[in-house]
């Protein structure tokens, strides 16, 4: 996905230092500035992630001349591949959340679970609305929904509470086209057809259980919680038209058929030259995947709720601003990620994983926690595992490379706490205190991040 005139003009790489020690002085002072910068000095992750790409390249032993060099190179390269969906996903779930189809799905599945169904329908719920918005985004559309409902239908919070979050969780760690496993599907090279199968294979059971399972578990411990009062909804003019829930679903659903039905062909079909497989090749790639939902919800979601054109692209260019930070952090780790491989840290792993018959998968992981644990992020976290452990993907077949990418994004969701916006965010939408948010979000994304590697391991063995 890297346009071809950035690759040619890619600076040379950076000299490898032969000294193993030197290599991982500089790993460990890099991610270690970048940890104090995000969290003791509060400076933003695209600086952090930048001066620890200098720090890296200085340490192991670049000429100062090419210190930002494989930085700036990296930079360039993530963006082009992967800041392009990011923003087409930002304009989807902005006209989804405008146009109140989100209030539609929520509102339809509601009406018909019982209050023994209400964990599950709000698991569905979440997992539904997480395919095209960002963590974020959902919990804001999703929160008020949750309030309301255990309001009306005097159900505990923790119980549809922990199975809404769970929902967006699960597909934000672990299914394109977030950016965290965007990023690291690039890095690593691995099929996006494939990885986006064997991550919706792996956050079924992974929801289940850290979703309505455990639930029930974290209303035990957290104990009865007040009802906030609901916050105003997203969308708070009365609307004469508003989108059906068929077309709704559609447009969110379009870019999963297609990425998945090139997937299909690639392994029905494999013949590149076949005319069917070019067609699947080109409508499956998540650009056009997405560009198309993005388009077919200009009229199914913009059209539909009585939107003017204008409205519509007034709609459509808001969504891109608060995207912009999210794009210039996943540029940064791409350069990061970059001046990891030039300076050979990449390779480096490689030899050691072999001499300690580590498995990649689990190396992966291990490394992801270990970062976002110390930085909060699970985008820093899964970018920075990719680049450390991409050389290892090298050699792997398609569908060992997509399970390690699901690897290194159940990784980057284990125990969120302090150091983490979205643990504040949960906190304060319920109503919390830091222990009661501990014992239930903390706990719960320790569980899909631990429930996910443990069905990945074994996965790999069998596929």
């Amino acid at each position: 996905m890297t346009p071809t005139l950035l690759a040619a003009a890619a600076p040379p790489a950076l000299p490898h230092t032969d000294s193993d020690t030197q290599l991982l002085l500089a790993v460990l002072l890099s991610i270690g500035a970048i940890v104090v910068l995000i969290t003791k000095l509060k400076l933003h992750p695209f600086l952090a992630l930048t001066l620890g790409s200098g720090l890296l390249a200085a340490v192991a032993g670049a000429p100062f001349d090419k210190l930002l060099g494989s930085f700036s190179t990296g930079f360039g390269a993530t963006v082009a591949g992967v800041g392009l969906l990011i923003g087409l996903g930002a304009m989807l779930g902005k006209l989804l959340a405008d146009s109140g189809g989100a209030n539609i799905i929520a509102d339809t599945v509601l009406s018909r679970s019982g209050p023994r169904a209400l964990p599950w329908a709000m698991a569905l719920i979440a997992a539904v609305l997480g395919l095209p918005l960002f963590f974020e985004v959902g919990v804001v559309l999703l929160i008020p929904i949750v309030l309301l409902v255990a309001r009306r239908g005097n159900v505990p919070l923790m119980r549809i509470g922990i199975p809404a979050l769970a929902g967006l969780s699960v597909l934000h760690g672990l299914v394109p086209p977030h950016p965290g496993p965007l990023v690291a599907v690039d890095a690593l090279k691995a099929d996006l057809g494939i990885t986006l199968a064997l991550g919706l294979l792996i956050a079924v059971p992974t929801l289940i259980i850290a979703g309505p399972l455990f639930a029930r578990v974290a209303e035990r411990w957290v104990g009865p919680l007040e009802i906030p009062q609901a916050t105003a909804p997203v969308e708070t003019e009365k609307r004469e038209h508003t989108p059906s829930f068929g077309a709704v679903l559609a447009t969110i659903l379009l870019p999963v058929v297609l990425m998945l039905g090139k997937a299909l062909a690639d392994v029905v079909i494999d013949d590149p030259k076949a005319l069917p497989q070019r067609v699947f090749d080109f409508i499956g790639s998540p650009l056009i995947a997405l560009l198309a939902a993005t388009l077919l919800g200009m009229l199914t979601l913009g059209r539909a709720a009585g939107f003017s054109k204008d409205r519509i692209s007034e709609t459509v260019g808001k969504s891109l601003g608060p995207i912009a930070g999210i794009v210039f952090i996943v540029g940064a780790g791409g350069g990061f990620k970059q001046t990891l491989i030039d300076v050979g840290v990449g390779n480096a792993v490689s030899e050691w994983s072999g001499k300690w018959h580590i498995s990649a998968l689990l190396l992966g992981w291990l490394i992801a926690v270990l970062i976002r644990l110390a930085t909060g992020s699970a985008t820093v976290a899964t970018i920075t595992a990719a680049g450390i452990v991409a050389p290892l993907a090298a050699d792997m077949s398609s569908t060992h490379a997509a399970l390690l990418v699901l690897a290194i994004g159940a990784g980057s969701l284990f125990f969120s706490h302090v150091n983490d916006a979205g643990f504040w965010l949960v906190k304060e939408y319920f109503g919390m205190s830091v222990g009661q948010t501990l014992k239930s979000w903390s706990v719960m994304e320790t569980v899909i991040s631990v429930v996910a590697i443990a069905l990945i391991m074994p996965l790999s063995l069998i596929i």
